[in-house]
């Protein structure tokens, strides 16, 4: 069972933002081999959904009012531990970011930058495809909607 916390970036306690930022170094940097710039400046504008699993943190995403990232209302940096992956938790870790959304920024409409290969895990919560493939960080990904 995970449980979820969402705050905003100067509500970060030191240790919470360095478990952050490890986990997300973690999978995206060294799991998917892929060089990119994670520290951006942008988590100062996001609200961060954090899920501990007995106090360590296991899930997480960030999510953005509409207007601060895409037009609509998003959610990024989207990361299960892979040790916790079969559990399910990616699932309620999506739960629980589009009712943030819907509770902190008051939209139902959200838009994210999914990797290709996730399509159908986010068709499971209402997002659909939108346009053609891109790469961005030399990652296949495409534009997923829920309106």
């Amino acid at each position: 069972m995970v449980k979820f916390k969402t705050i905003t970036f100067s509500e970060f306690t030191v240790k919470e933002l360095y478990e952050t930022l490890q986990l997300r170094s973690e999978v995206f940097v060294v799991e998917q081999d892929c060089v990119y710039q994670d520290i951006d400046f942008k988590d100062q504008k996001a609200l961060h959904v954090l899920g501990y699993k007995n106090d360590k943190l296991v899930a997480y995403t960030r999510i953005f009012k509409p207007g601060d990232y895409f037009n609509e209302a998003s959610i990024g940096r989207v990361v299960v531990h892979e040790n916790e992956r079969k559990y399910g938790f990616g699932h309620d870790l999506i739960k629980e970011s589009i009712i943030a959304i819907e509770k902190q920024f008051n939209t139902t409409t959200i838009h994210i930058s999914a990797q290709t290969y996730l399509e159908k895990f986010y068709n499971t919560h209402g997002f659909v495809k939108s346009g053609d493939g891109y790469l961005e960080d030399g990652i296949p990904h495409i534009k997923m909607l829920i309106n």
